[in-house]
């Protein structure tokens, strides 16, 4: 018995081809606009120059997290990062990290209240959503490299593919578990729809929200290495340059400071888990 292949590959490609074909002007000057906003990120990043950064991102983490260890610890590995001569590979993955967060936080947070909001939206974006965190990154790179060729443009739109389920679906869980009492008082005391989402479920869904946003984080920096292969310049490149070449020193040094770096994104971003008192526990 014969069996037809289902030519599901060969629609999608003719589909991107159409895309390419017909869409150019306006890849361009998307591919530019976003080049354009990385590369301004990334300048910011670097006008100060290594010392100062460290002290100045010391002085935040303190202000944010108030733990003397924990601003000890980032004043160390952004000084091993510098000692290690990565400094610059950093802030360039640091920019495209910030970049690639932000899009997914402006995104992901307010599909992930509506959703909240209407059950059938939700259930239509799930399989979506599972596409998008199942699906290897390395098939839809070939997509976005043909539409917008080689450099940090497709690595970005890769990483906020890969990143932006867990923002869509920690914001909806936050939203969804709101006590329906708090929002019944609200609706009582005569609260608007809005002042409702801004004062009582927001608030209440910032945990969820902000975990979120840090495996938002983890999952972009998670991307560095694989959007380093479509021209992504950051600490991706030396790793594919070691692996290029079986260079286990420049290797395991890109390695660490890709680590260390990561450790800094996740102590300082997750959210602050409240401390129970003896009433709260009695």
């Amino acid at each position: 018995m014969k069996i037809y292949k289902i030519e599901i590959g060969r629609t999608v490609e003719a589909a991107i081809e159409w895309i390419n074909k017909n869409a150019a002007p306006a890849l361009d000057a998307m591919s530019n606009s976003i080049e354009i906003v990385i590369e301004g990120v990334v300048k910011i990043l670097m006008l100060s120059p290594p010392p100062v950064f460290i002290v100045l991102f010391a002085l935040f983490t303190f202000a944010l997290r108030r733990s003397y260890r924990l601003t000890a610890f980032v004043v160390l590995a952004f000084t091993t990062i510098w000692s290690l001569s990565y400094w610059d590979a950093t802030m360039e993955t640091l920019g495209l990290v910030l970049c690639s967060t932000v899009a997914c936080i402006a995104i992901g947070v307010p599909l992930g209240i509506t959703a909240a909001h209407r059950p059938l939206l939700y259930r239509a974006l799930q399989p979506v959503l599972d596409l998008m965190q199942t699906i290897p990154p390395f098939v839809y790179l070939i997509p976005t490299l043909i539409l917008f060729g080689l450099g940090v443009v497709p690595g970005l739109l890769s990483t906020v593919v890969f990143a932006l389920p867990a923002t869509v679906r920690l914001t909806h869980l936050g939203i969804s578990n709101v006590p329906p009492t708090l929002t019944e008082t609200g609706k009582a005391f005569g609260a608007t729809r809005r002042q409702i989402l801004i004062k009582i479920e927001i608030p209440h869904a910032l945990p969820s929200i902000q975990a979120g946003i840090t495996q938002c984080i983890m999952l972009s920096l998670s991307m560095v290495v694989i959007a380093a292969l479509v021209g992504a310049d950051g600490l991706g490149k030396p790793v594919v340059r070691a692996l290029n070449t079986v260079d286990i020193a420049r290797g395991f040094e890109a390695g660490l400071a890709i680590v260390l770096l990561a450790i800094i994104l996740d102590r300082v971003s997750k959210p602050k888990v409240p401390v129970a008192t003896n009433r709260d526990s009695s």
